[in-house]
C-alpha cells in the first residue's frame, strides 16, 4: 500500500511539522537512549526529504558516508532510498541495498497522512562472507570506486545486528512513530481549533469512559452543552463526528493490544468497547486500510514469538492523549535499555 502523500504545495508545511517534532522533547530524549543502546544514527525526515537520510549525522556508517563522497555509488544509495520510500505505506518497510546494507523506514503521521519517516539500518543482519566482499568489490567497480584497504576495513566493520534483535528494534520504532504521530496530532488540533471547553471536557469524559457505553446524549451533558450545540462545536473542533472520534480512540487502544500475540482478536474488540467483531473488523480497515488480521501478521511476522511477547508485555495501551505517550514511553525505555 503506498502512502497518502500531501500535495505538493504543502512540503514546507509538511517539513514545518517535522521539524516541530525533531525540537520536542520526546523525540530528543529517544534519539539519545536509541543511540546509546544500539550505536546506529536515527533520523526523521519529512516526506519530501531526498538525500541520504543519515549523512552527516553522529554514529554515521563510515563505508556509507565514503559512498556518499562519489557521485556514481550516491546514485545507487539515493535509487535505494527512493525505492524503500515508495514501498513504504502504513507499516515498516526495509530494504537491502545492493552493497548488502540494510535499512528501514517506519511511517509518522498527521491523521492518514504520512508526513515522514523515523529512519535506521546501514546495517548488515549476518556475518559476511568471502563471496560478499567480493560482490561488494565488484559492484564497486562497475560504479568506477576502488575497493581500497580504507574502504575494505569500512566494509569489514559494518555494524551487525541479527535479523531478530533488527525486527525488534523495528517494532519498537513502530511504537515510537505512533507517539510522534499522537504528539503532531494533539499539538495541531491545540494549535488549529483553540479546542472550546466543551470539547475538551467532552474528550476527557471519552477517555475515562472509552471502553463502556457512550451514547450522545452523555457525552454531550458531560459537556455542559445541548446534544445540537455539542454535536455541531465537536465536529468543527475534531473535523470528526463524535461516533468517528470514539471509533479512533478505540482502534488505538486495540492497535496496541494487536502487538500481543497471545491475545485474540474478538478479545480485544470487546475489551476496547465495540459491540461486535464484525463492528470492529469494519471500523479497522476503514480507518487504517487493512483488517486487523493483516496489521498484526504485517507487524509481527519478522521477529521470533518470545521476542515479541517481551516488547508488548508492559500493559500501558497507547492513547489520543498524552497518557499514552506516557505509556509507550515506557515499553521503549525498557527495551532500549535491555538490548544496551
Amino acid at each position: 500500500m503506498s502512502p497518502t502523500l500531501l500535495p505538493a504545495g504543502e512540503g514546507s508545511a509538511n517539513k514545518q511539522l517535522i521539524d516541530t517534532l525533531l525540537r520536542s522533547r520526546l523525540f530528543r530524549d529517544y534519539e539519545s537512549v536509541f543511540s546509546k543502546a544500539t550505536g546506529l544514527p536515527l533520523t526523521l525526515r519529512p516526506l519530501e526529504y531526498w538525500q541520504l537520510a543519515h549523512h552527516g549525522k553522529k554514529n554515521e556508517n563510515a563505508f556509507c558516508a565514503m559512498l556518499a563522497e562519489h557521485p556514481a555509488t550516491l546514485g545507487v544509495c539515493l535509487q535505494a532510498h527512493e525505492n524503500m520510500i515508495r514501498h513504504t505505506g502504513v507499516l515498516p518497510h526495509t530494504v537491502t541495498c545492493p552493497f548488502g546494507l540494510t535499512e528501514t523506514a517506519v511511517p509518522v503521521k498527521l491523521g492518514g497522512k504520512t508526513i515522514g519517516y523515523l529512519r535506521i539500518g546501514q546495517v548488515l543482519r549476518r556475518s559476511p562472507t568471502r563471496t560478499d566482499t567480493e560482490k561488494v568489490k565488484r559492484t564497486l567497480a562497475e560504479h568506477g570506486f576502488r575497493f581500497t584497504n580504507e574502504v575494505r576495513n569500512a566494509w569489514e566493520h559494518n555494524p551487525l545486528i541479527p535479523p531478530d534483535k533488527y525486527g525488534a528494534t523495528v517494532q519498537l520504532l513502530t511504537f515510537f512513530a505512533e507517539q510522534l504521530s499522537l504528539l503532531i496530532n494533539q499539538i495541531m488540533l491545540e494549535k488549529e481549533n483553540a479546542e472550546p471547553l466543551i470539547v475538551r471536557k467532552a474528550r476527557e469524559y471519552i477517555t475515562k469512559n472509552r471502553t463502556g457505553s457512550l451514547s450522545l446524549a452523555d457525552v454531550a451533558k458531560a459537556s455542559g452543552a445541548s446534544v445540537f450545540h455539542f454535536c455541531k462545536v465537536f465536529k468543527k473542533t475534531t473535523g470528526l463526528t463524535l461516533t468517528d472520534y470514539v471509533a479512533r480512540v478505540r482502534l488505538e487502544d486495540a492497535k496496541a493490544e494487536l502487538l500481543n500475540p497471545n491475545r485474540r482478536i474478538s478479545e480485544i474488540a470487546y475489551d476496547v468497547g465495540f459491540q461486535s467483531l464484525t463492528q470492529f473488523n469494519r471500523a479497522f480497515k476503514r480507518i487504517f486500510g487493512q483488517s486487523p488480521t493483516q496489521f498484526r501478521a504485517h507487524l509481527l511476522r519478522s521477529s521470533d514469538r518470545r521476542r515479541r511477547h517481551d516488547v508488548v508485555a508492559n500493559p500501558n495501551k497507547i492513547g489520543l492523549v498524552t497518557g499514552g505517550l506516557i505509556g509507550g514511553w515506557h515499553v521503549l525505555w525498557s527495551y532500549l535499555l535491555a538490548i544496551g
